[in-house]
Parts: C-alpha cells; structure tokens; sequence
C-alpha cells in the first residue's frame, strides 16, 4: 500500500467529528450569508448541529485561574464533547479571535478548537490545536 503525501497525511488526522461540525457550519452559512449578528449564527447552529444529531453545550462558563484561584469566568460559545467552538461574525478574523480560542483551549485542557467567522463572504475555519 503507498504511503500518502504528507499534506494528505496531515488531514486524515483531523477528528471527524470536527469535521461534522464544519460542515454544519457551512450548512448555516450557506443558508443566511454573512450580515447577521454573532447571536444569530448561534442560534441557527444549535438548530443545525441538534438537526444532525451532534451533542452540545451552549455558553459554558469556564473559570480562568491564577496560582490556584479562580479570578476571572469567561463563556464559550459551544463545547462539543472534547472540542471548543468560538463564533464570530466579523469582516476579518484577528489574532486576537485566535488567542481568546487559545485560551479556552488552555484553560479547559482540550486539544481541538474551531473558531468559525461567519461574517466573511465565505465561512472562515482555523482548527487550532493546544
């Protein structure tokens, strides 16, 4: 059996079940566009991702600690069994969207993120990785 090139190496280990999510995703914004608010496409992702039978959380608080105490609670858009989604509705995506997904990925311990801008012509998607 060959071995496949590396870059199809790389997107064979992607979790399927991102993958799913993605796609559902694309499913809302292919269906409303970008011009919404960020609550918006909230709203119609939970509808999606229920329609295909994917499990979720909504505005988990996650709390941000400092040598052991807890000083700050921040909410995550979605948890997905073991996977953050950040959504965001802007015209361009900035460090900043990343970093505030880094940082749920940190806190909570998870591997896998996704944040999602809904906002651009077309569904933007950065998988980030802790």
């Amino acid at each position: 059996m060959e071995t496949p090139p590396p870059s199809d190496k790389k997107r064979l280990t992607f979790d399927p079940l991102s993958n799913q999510i993605i796609g559902a995703a694309t499913t809302v914004h292919r269906e409303l566009g970008p011009g919404f608010l960020e609550s918006t496409y909230q709203r119609a992702l939970a509808i999606e991702l229920k329609r295909v039978g994917i499990e979720f959380k909504r505005e988990l608080e996650i709390p941000v600690h400092y040598r052991g105490e807890i000083i700050d609670v921040r909410r995550a858009d979605f948890i997905v069994e073991n996977i953050i989604l950040e959504l965001k509705a802007v015209e361009i995506l900035l460090s900043e969207h990343s970093a505030q997904l880094l940082m749920y990925l940190r806190a909570t311990h998870f591997k896998i993120g996704l944040l999602l801008n809904f906002g651009a012509r077309r569904l933007e998607i950065k998988r980030l990785v802790n």
